[in-house]
């Protein structure tokens, strides 16, 4: 500890101006102009004590001297990159005393070192830390330790301590850990939702191709054309179930029957998709119409009656991944895929993704 804080003790026996009186009763001397540069808190603190009589004393209490001395040098040495052990040390009583007296890069860096070492029997108390010293990160590494292991959480004494005493700090982690299960449900929503809309964009595009619409044509992802059933661009599965649905609603005799069928329904919301979304109707394409069945009817039918709510979104949705299909189908310049290696390789932000 002594070869620790060399520098520190090698600056305060230079005219040393204040003193630090913790909790314990231990006393250390240190130098206005450093603490008051460092903190605000501080520096009103050391303004209030020369007003008075009996020399500057500052009292730093609610932590022991151990912390106080760390929180001392850090300051010292106005960097914490090079004090991993020290921030690593203290990390709980460093983050009370940066929050308190106002140390912004210490209360990042000892919120990161808590959050790194967080384990489940210390989630509740670290929670409660991170509510009263105002630190969003710390609060949500407690969260995602919480969901990971519950039962041991549960099994912590500052669980127990918290359903008898303290019942928001219970209900905030219980909170916490429900918010955290709707969020993962609407991103499984949402990317069900992004793969149905990227299979639909697929079918309008297998639709063009079975036709004979060229691939160049708006809307198309500018894969080469599949001629049969398994074309070469690993489209021919999706194709291939659209053939035998449209041989099925050629000879279907249910279609014209009440209810209908579904499988003929399936195909028909599939040629008003299309209709929707096709870039290559009667009158804006006259050289080269649009060869998909119905297209034509579907597209005057449209706009002689506005589609709902839900059908618009669903084009809207559509009619976005096939756009995302086709930038994603472009070769990349050999400049730009160099400079992304480079990034992901070397960027410590791109670990963290």
């Amino acid at each position: 500890m002594a070869l620790l804080y060399a520098d520190l003790d090698a600056l305060r026996a230079s005219a040393a101006d204040v003193r630090i009186v913790t909790s314990d009763g231990q006393t250390i001397a240190a130098h206005s102009y450093v603490l008051a540069s460092a903190s605000p808190v501080l520096e009103r603190m050391i303004d209030r004590a020369w007003r008075g009589a009996g020399g500057c004393t500052i009292r730093v209490l609610g932590v022991p001297s151990d912390a106080v001395l760390a929180f001392l040098h850090l300051i010292y040495a106005s960097r914490a990159e090079e004090q991993e052990e020290v921030v690593a040390a203290h990390g709980p009583q460093l983050l009370a005393l940066a929050h308190a007296y106002r140390v912004p890069w210490l209360k990042r860096a000892a919120e990161a070192a808590v959050s790194a070492r967080l384990t489940p029997d210390r989630a509740v108390d670290m929670l409660k830390l991170a509510g009263l010293c105002d630190a969003p990160r710390l609060r949500a590494a407690c969260a995602r330790v919480a969901a990971k292991d519950f039962a041991a959480v549960e099994a912590s004494d500052g669980w127990r301590f918290a359903r008898r005493h303290d019942p928001a700090l219970e209900l905030e982690l219980l909170q916490l850990l429900e918010e955290r299960d709707q969020r993962r449900e609407r991103w499984a929503r949402e990317r069900a939702s992004r793969e149905a809309c990227g299979q639909l964009a697929e079918a309008m595009d297998s639709l063009d191709r079975i036709f004979d619409a060229p691939c160049s044509a708006a809307g198309s992802t500018g894969k080469p054309c599949a001629k049969g059933d398994n074309g070469g661009d690993g489209g021919g599965t999706c194709e291939e179930g659209l053939r035998l649905l449209m041989r099925h609603f050629a000879g279907c005799a249910r279609k014209a029957a009440p209810g209908g069928c579904a499988r003929c329904k399936r195909l028909l919301q599939l040629f008003r998709l299309h209709a929707s979304v096709c870039d290559r109707r009667p009158e804006k394409d006259q050289d080269q119409p649009c060869r998909v069945p119905l297209c034509s009817h579907f597209t005057a039918k449209m706009q002689a009656e506005k589609a709902d709510k839900t059908w618009r979104l669903l084009v809207k949705k559509v009619t976005r991944a096939r756009a995302m299909a086709r930038l994603g189908g472009r070769q990349v310049p050999e400049v730009v895929a160099m400079s992304w290696a480079r990034y992901n390789s070397g960027s410590k932000w791109a670990k963290l993704r």
